[in-house]
């Protein structure tokens, strides 16, 4: 048997029923694991072993006596840390949010915890999910575990860290511009995220209210869619049809994102061009689709993201302006002082590419798109950090709302993770998956890991 930090967590839970492998020996594996690398990997904010270790012992009585609850019972998970653990911080990566004590875990983390989850640690994140990477905070910023000299990806950049680098099988995280499916592009794993509100947002600290959703971060497509049954609190079985395969499907190949709106690396787009072809040798049917230019969807988020996080950040950027890192002041003032009429026009202007998309699937099933134009940067190039950042094509569903899962499509020359984005319509999320999983079955990258030692 592979070590159990290699398990993926539909392995380590199948090993788990069987009783071949208890939560014990895979808590402590993946604590082995933490130990040894998070000093370069810097994933984790808060570890949780004591605690966890109790919870994974009470798991593996009770499997044993009854058996286990759900697929996720025993199984490790990371918080990203602006998602509450009870009795823990919510730090937010802030100075300002040191003394913050959860009393009870955010409503998703409780649906976790009912199937029996164990949580070992808080996940680093961008400071209130909008500031980073930064070095001027009280803790240091995630690294990339496929080179830790590069950025992993933001803002559930220690989400996308420990499950690339193989210290848990599955995280949650938080995107508002693209949070979770960012981290997965950079780290080469799934990052999924759901129909706006599917997943509560209870005891998860806002940052735009409108856009902010909270989704897994997975080895696989078939960890992404065990935790969504959970998280989405038995929608439906998201796991059903995942072997159907991506035969007769329509997708919609949204081109322009990255050849004409924001030309992506060379590498990039012959990856994403790849994974076209990939699928349509699978059996899906692939055509091109014009929605609305990159730049429209991006500008009427970063209005409304920066109108709804001034309201959250109001009095703190009025009376502590300082205690934030000098990137999430930059990023959030100009909210106290965006007009009203400009957040009108968005407001309005954010309908008409609901439409759009919404029109696209009366004649598609799904659409691919780029996801990152670019590798990751190197984390301390803050030039080419933030030249790249928002070279994405993520943000256009936070407006939208609608479910998308970015995967991974090859490696760089530089050793780096490629990566494609999947989108379909709105609670679509098994459609979602299966055709995402007819991708990960057939490519040849699935099985790669970063060159990380213990």
């Amino acid at each position: 048997m592979s070590a159990p930090h290699e398990l993926t967590l539909a392995e380590a839970s199948g090993l788990i029923a069987a009783r071949k492998l208890s939560p014990v020996e895979l808590l402590e594996d993946c604590i082995s694991r933490i130990e040894a690398l998070d000093p370069r990997i810097n994933a984790f904010v808060r570890q949780t072993s004591e605690e966890a270790r109790i919870a994974a012992k009470e798991a593996e009585t009770e499997i044993a006596r009854t058996g286990p609850r759900s697929p996720l019972h025993g199984i490790p998970v990371g918080i990203k840390d602006i998602i509450d653990l009870a009795g823990h911080p919510t730090t937010c990566h802030s100075r300002l949010r040191l003394d913050h004590h959860a009393e009870r875990d955010a409503a998703v983390v409780a649906r976790l915890r009912k199937a029996g989850a164990v949580f070992p640690g808080k996940l680093a994140t961008h400071e209130f999910a909008i500031g980073g990477p930064a070095f001027d905070l009280p803790f240091p910023p995630a690294r990339n575990p496929w080179n830790p000299a590069h950025h992993p990806g933001g803002s559930s950049s220690g989400s996308g860290a420990a499950i690339a680098a193989r210290m848990i099988p599955a995280a949650l995280g938080t995107d508002t511009g693209g949070s979770v499916r960012h981290p997965a592009s950079h780290c080469g794993i799934v990052g999924l995220k759901p129909t706006y509100e599917l997943v509560p947002r209870e005891g998860v600290f806002p940052l735009a209210f409108s856009l902010d959703h909270v989704g897994p971060l997975t080895r696989t497509t078939r960890d992404a869619a065990l935790m969504m049954n959970i998280m989405a609190a038995g929608r439906e079985d998201y796991t059903r049809h995942l072997n159907d395969g991506l035969r007769g499907l329509r997708i919609g190949f949204v081109r322009h994102f990255h050849e004409r709106d924001q030309p992506a690396h060379p590498e990039m787009a012959a990856a994403i061009e790849a994974a076209s072809a990939l699928m349509e040798n699978e059996g899906a049917t692939v055509s091109n689709l014009i929605l609305p230019p990159l730049g429209e969807f991006s500008s009427v988020n970063r209005v409304i993201l920066v109108a709804e996080a001034a309201v959250v950040h109001e009095d703190w950027l009025r009376n502590r302006p300082e205690d934030y890192a000098g990137v999430t002041r930059r990023r959030l003032l100009p909210g106290l002082f965006l007009p009203a009429v400009d957040l009108m026009h968005a407001a309005r202007h954010r309908t008409r590419l609901i439409a759009a998309v919404e029109n696209a699937f009366r004649d598609v099933d799904l659409l691919l798109t780029a996801s990152s134009m670019d590798p990751a940067a190197l984390i301390d190039d803050i030039a080419e950090v933030e030249r790249t950042y928002p070279r994405q094509a993520r943000t256009p569903f936070n407006v939208t709302g609608h479910p998308a899962v970015t995967l991974m499509a090859g490696l760089s020359s530089g050793g780096l993770p490629l990566s494609i984005q999947l989108v379909a319509p709105l609670f679509a999320e098994a459609l979602l998956l299966r055709a995402a999983h007819g991708f990960e079955r057939a490519a040849p990258w699935k099985d790669m890991a970063p060159p990380l030692h213990g």
